[in-house]
């Protein structure tokens, strides 16, 4: 009688994980409806309803997918709705794999209970690319983990293809819609195919690749052919950053470039160097002309190519200068609400944001290196070069931490801000790497199937 109370039990826990996953999944859609919202997601909500026209300032694949979600919908609020989904039934994947590989209940409810840490929670509603990226991600990941626990029943070859393409959807989605996002998903991709095929001969690489390249290539063609957005040389905003701290203005007064651009970039690194900005100079310091970047980009980008080659040190100092900033001075750890908009958008319960806000900002005070990018950095190398001893999960573990880290340091050339969400994949990646690397910790722990 108990044997059969017991195994009844564990048939039943996966549908008890679930069940605690859909209540997470409707208390933060509900926490935060109709989606929070900044300056940002503003501008990409009118490109999806139509009132402003589609442009690749950022990635058009996000404004598409709101669209369709709209027009299914009826409600801008959908959006929301899909990334809670689709970030509580990944962590249920996970969890019902780590159920299955280890038979710990505490474990695959700790998989569950990441998303409730304040590190995590506070983006998770937040309708930004960074957190689609970040989602999309540990999407693909949560793909390979049923890979990993089905490696040893042998799947057939029908259901590995099935899973490599339902990975390959993700790993393309987050790289459509944050393109830094491909240093991150190629470890995540090699996670993906090494749980599907344990040894993977050359021509089975080539094969997965080609299906990779394929998922992000047709549609980046199909959105560039078919939505046609309007091109904004929105690249043109890292190079501006260079030029108006690296030159001095001196340099800036005698570059050669037409006369009404010079005297902007003039203006511009003066006023960044009264206010004390350290990025972010097209918003912050920039006089905009009315076609933004686009009609200036050709000369910004042919200035910053003659000049930073004579000025490689200034560079390096710069540029280093601002990603230990990203590193020790993390900011904006918590988007509040939704930001004023002429469409009508506002929070739905005001009472709760306020609670979200003082659980985050109160952990912020308190566990402030876990809002900081050193920490994460640190963590995500530790997770790449120490992956434990355990057999179980210690190849996810390198994935996540050789992600995490590649992540962070790609924004070393390339970063327009500190802001922390643009660490928020390594976030969850590193938070979940932590949780495997401790439930690893026993070499001796036999796998079980539930």
């Amino acid at each position: 009688m108990g044997q059969s109370v017991r195994i009844g039990g564990e048939r039943l826990w996966p549908w008890g994980l679930a069940v605690l996953a859909a209540a997470c999944c409707l208390v933060t859609t509900v926490v935060f409806a109709p989606g929070y919202m900044s300056p940002d997601s503003i501008d990409q909500l009118r490109q999806a309803m139509g009132k402003t026209p589609l442009t690749d300032w950022h990635p058009p694949v996000l404004s598409l997918v709101w669209r369709a979600l709209i027009a299914v919908t009826g409600t801008p609020a959908s959006m929301a709705v899909l990334q809670s989904v689709t970030f509580w039934g990944a962590l249920w994947v996970v969890a019902w794999c780590v159920w299955g590989l280890t038979a710990s209940r505490s474990g695959s409810l700790a998989v569950l209970g990441l998303g409730l840490t304040p590190p995590v929670l506070t983006f998770v509603g937040v309708v930004w690319k960074d957190v689609h990226a970040a989602v999309a991600l540990l999407a693909a990941c949560a793909v390979a983990f049923v890979g990993l626990r089905l490696r040893d029943s042998r799947p057939p070859t029908a259901m590995r293809w099935a899973l490599l393409s339902l990975g390959v959807v993700f790993l393309a989605y987050a790289m459509l819609v944050r393109k830094n996002a491909f240093v991150a998903a190629i470890p995540v991709f090699v996670l993906l195919v090494l749980t599907l095929w344990p040894a993977p001969g050359r021509r089975m690489w080539a094969t997965c690749t080609a299906v990779l390249v394929a998922g992000l290539v047709l549609p980046a063609a199909a959105i560039s052919l078919i939505a046609r957005p309007v091109q904004t040389k929105q690249g043109a905003q890292i190079m501006l950053d260079d030029l108006v701290h690296v030159l001095t203005v001196e340099e800036l007064r005698s570059a050669n470039v037409p006369p009404d651009l010079r005297d902007r970039l003039v203006a511009a690194a003066e006023e960044c160097d009264r206010n004390g900005v350290l990025s972010d100079a097209y918003w912050a310091c920039y006089e905009r002309p009315a076609d933004g970047l686009t009609g200036d980009s050709g000369q910004i980008t042919s200035l910053w190519l003659r000049e930073m080659s004579g000025h490689v040190p200034g560079y390096l100092q710069y540029r280093l200068r601002l990603f230990a900033a990203l590193l020790f001075e993390t900011g904006y750890p918590y988007h509040p609400g939704v930001s004023s908009n002429d469409l009508g958008i506002k929070v739905a319960h005001p009472w709760l944001e306020d609670a979200l806000d003082l659980y985050v900002s109160r952990a912020v005070m308190d566990l402030r290196p876990l809002f900081r990018g050193w920490f994460w950095l640190a963590a995500a190398l530790v997770l790449a070069v120490r992956p434990g001893r355990g057999t179980t999960f210690s190849l996810p573990i390198r994935a996540l931490g050789i992600s995490s880290a590649a992540y962070i340091l790609g924004y070393l050339p390339i970063m327009p801000a500190t802001n922390y969400r643009y660490i928020y994949w390594p976030v969850l990646a590193c938070t979940l790497g932590l949780l495997l690397l401790w439930l690893d910790r026993d070499k001796t722990a036999l796998p079980k199937e539930a």
